[in-house]
């Protein structure tokens, strides 16, 4: 055997070796990293970044997470051995994950999504392990502590938050349904944990449950003062007019069916959805356009006599409802007159689910903040949306809220001045007048 055949066979003795010890394979690694881009790992376990400063090195915690308890910090889950998760077995991470349970026996919060991510099935969650202990860099870097107010400090009563409100079994598909279905499905509820926002939550701070078979299932939940809005099939506030092949491209993009995401929902995109295949995609659009309507929210008419009525006076500029002028002035260069808004630039105003919401937070953190939508691989320039704080009083934010909810066919409650000031004194100073 000439030398460089011994070199080879060595090799290859030494990758099966370590594949023996270490229980992974490239491949394996790299299916563990596709699943920690569904399961947004990065987006909560990443600190923000800080103008002037490096960028924060990814996984390894430090971002704070509003709760109606207190801000919770997102832990290192690099394979750092003392700040890290370096010394976790198989079995700490696989237990961490599902139940909420670090080594030691310490309790997470639920904000760590444990109640959805039990549903990951065994052999996602050992590629999860591989790519967290051989595909992360490790870092040495501590996290700050979580250190909320009493009773909510003492973590040993979370065993009983587990046990009358935390789901731990594996995700089972339904048999009567197609395979892209139950794809789907286990995307949706399991790494993607899509309730974690879009479910309502109880007094508990429970999601008000994790699968179709509950009524307010993916029904709209407020987090961190927006509002997720509703996934189900409600023809008004939800998803019943948005085409599957409409919701996979706003995974995709940040844009879908003249919408645009806005609040947290673009860092899910940039960190998570954007990088999903377009197999996972359209599996999980099937599985959310399966969803019956469920929950509150208003209506949409663009054939009704207001509709028209509206649009015409708009354009005419003969509309004198409390906050048509506002919204000539203000909002039409961009969302149009109409309200039709201009494709992959800014989202339709009229039919837009996210305007008809039940609840309107989002909408007036939108206008006293401003936003931007996400910047993907895929996607256009993204444009940004100017914060209105310091330029438009509460009334007036109120009026063109309202305004924007009852022209060109909507038909949505209206937003009070009390709406607004709750919103300034919740998301601090940037947003006072």
């Amino acid at each position: 055997m000439d030398i460089r055949r011994r070199a080879l066979l060595c090799a290859f003795t030494l990758i099966a070796s370590m594949q023996a010890v270490f229980g992974q394979t490239p491949d394996l690694v790299a299916r563990g990293a596709y699943l920690a881009k569904a399961g947004d790992c990065a987006g909560c376990h990443t600190a923000a970044p800080v103008p002037g400063k490096p960028q924060p090195h990814p996984f390894a915690g430090g971002l704070p997470m509003g709760s109606p308890f207190g801000t919770i910090w997102s832990s290192n889950i690099t394979p750092d051995a003392e700040h890290g998760i370096g010394h976790y077995t198989y079995e700490d991470f696989a237990r961490a994950l599902r139940e909420g349970v670090a080594p030691g026996g310490k309790h997470l919060y639920p904000a760590m999504p444990y109640p959805s991510f039990a549903k990951i099935d065994d052999a996602d969650m050992r590629a999860l392990y591989a790519y967290f202990m051989h595909g992360v860099e490790p870092v040495a870097q501590s996290a700050p502590e979580t250190h909320l107010p009493f009773p909510f400090n003492q973590r040993w009563a979370l065993v009983f938050w587990n046990f009358a409100f935390a789901p731990n079994e594996r995700f089972t598909g339904d048999p009567k349904r197609e395979a892209q279905w139950n794809r789907g499905a286990y995307l949706v509820q399991s790494l993607g944990h899509c309730g974690a926002c879009h479910t309502p939550r109880g007094p508990a701070y429970n999601e008000r449950g994790y699968s179709e078979s509950s009524r307010t299932y993916l029904t709209g939940g407020t987090n961190d003062h927006w509002y997720a809005p509703d996934l189900t099939g409600l023809p008004g506030a939800g998803l019943g007019r948005i085409s599957a092949d409409d919701i996979a491209a706003f995974l995709k993009t940040g844009h879908g069916a003249g919408l645009a995401t806005f609040g947290s929902m673009v860092q899910v995109v940039e960190d998570s959805t954007q990088y999903l295949d377009d197999d996972d995609l359209h599996a999980i659009a099937s599985y959310l356009k399966s969803l019956p309507a469920n929950g509150d929210g208003g209506t949409f008419d663009a054939r009704s006599r207001s509709a028209r009525q509206s649009i015409a006076a708009l354009r005419t500029g003969d509309d004198e409802r409390p906050g048509a002028g506002l919204y000539q002035s203000a909002c039409a260069r961009c969302h149009k007159s109409d309200g039709a808004g201009e494709p992959f630039k800014y989202p339709r105003l009229a039919g837009n689910p996210a305007v008809l919401s039940a609840q309107t937070d989002s909408l007036v953190r939108l206008v006293l903040q401003g936003g931007q939508a996400p910047s993907t691989e895929h996607g256009l320039e993204p444009k940004k949306m100017p914060a209105f704080s310091d330029k438009l009083t509460d009334t007036e934010i109120a009026r063109v809220l309202t305004f924007v909810r009852s022209a060109w066919g909507n038909q949505a409650s209206p937003v009070t001045t009390r709406d607004v000031r709750r919103m300034r004194d919740a998301v601090g100073p940037g947003a006072r007048q």
